[in-house]
């Protein structure tokens, strides 16, 4: 697809989640009892030239909508110029080189005024935003945002966050918590990870599947406030634990904000 000029998806495959996941994880009565935020919500990744929300930049992003059955209704993907060399290490996870991005991507300050704009108008519209890790996403938004003089979303509400949900309610499962390993565990497919829209719309149909096994709240505007909640005490459990195994010094401590920082 051409980076200059954004075009929706086609709508994916029925089955997303694996074979056997419809019948062992929500019966027709839950799902009947999900939640209505559940029926439609937004999804948003990007991918970036690093892990710095405050100084790293832009390279990928997707915005778009799925329906009750997880199926894409709305999709927007861009491609940007970073404006600054895209690190091996950076392309080595979502395959987009400097050279690329330079002769395909648009204009740093365009995507990122176009993403803002794609986002507003969902919380405007009362749609919840799934974002994997969102305080990642949400915070480098921000802070491109502030770089290019645009306006920024500086409290976004509603929002849902599989990897908090996936704490909260699973605590003592062992194991990494990346998107790849949590959307197996739950078995939704994610092709293609590290790739902005394949990761968004995993995410999003990651919380639809966890709104039917665990019940959440029915107010979305009540689970982002739990969220905030469970963010922070995970944080502070995290903390502890790295200082305990001496990751981090003693009078230091993780930043449980959420969902931005």
């Amino acid at each position: 697809m051409d980076a200059r000029q954004p075009e929706p998806l086609p709508l994916w495959d029925d089955d997303f989640f694996a074979p056997d996941a419809a019948a062992s994880d929500a019966t027709a009565a839950e799902a009947r009892a999900r939640p209505a935020w559940a029926s439609s919500v937004g999804v948003f990744d990007l991918e970036t030239t690093g892990v710095d929300v405050t100084a790293d930049r832009i390279v990928s992003a997707h915005v778009g909508v799925l329906d009750r059955g997880g199926h894409v209704t709305h999709a927007r993907t861009w491609l940007a110029d970073p404006g600054i060399p895209i690190p091996e290490g950076a392309t080595a996870v979502h395959g987009i080189t400097t050279d690329r991005a330079r002769a395909e991507g648009r204009l740093a300050a365009e995507v990122v005024a176009e993403v803002v704009a794609e986002l507003r108008a969902l919380f405007d519209a009362g749609i919840p935003v799934v974002a994997y890790n969102a305080p990642y996403d949400f915070s480098l938004l921000k802070h491109e945002a502030l770089r290019h003089g645009i306006r920024p979303i500086a409290e976004p509400s509603p929002v849902i966050d599989p990897l908090v949900l996936d704490k909260a309610y699973d605590r003592y499962r062992k194991g990494k918590r990346t998107l790849e390993v949590v959307a197996a565990h739950y078995a939704v497919a994610l092709d293609g990870a590290h790739d902005a829209s394949a990761d968004a719309i995993a995410a999003g149909r990651l919380a639809q599947v966890l709104a039917d096994r665990f019940a959440l709240p029915h107010s979305v505007h009540e689970l982002h406030t739990q969220q905030i909640g469970w963010a922070r005490s995970q944080a502070e459990s995290l903390t502890e634990y790295f200082i305990r195994i001496g990751r981090l010094d003693a009078d230091d401590a993780l930043d449980g904000s959420w969902p931005i920082r």
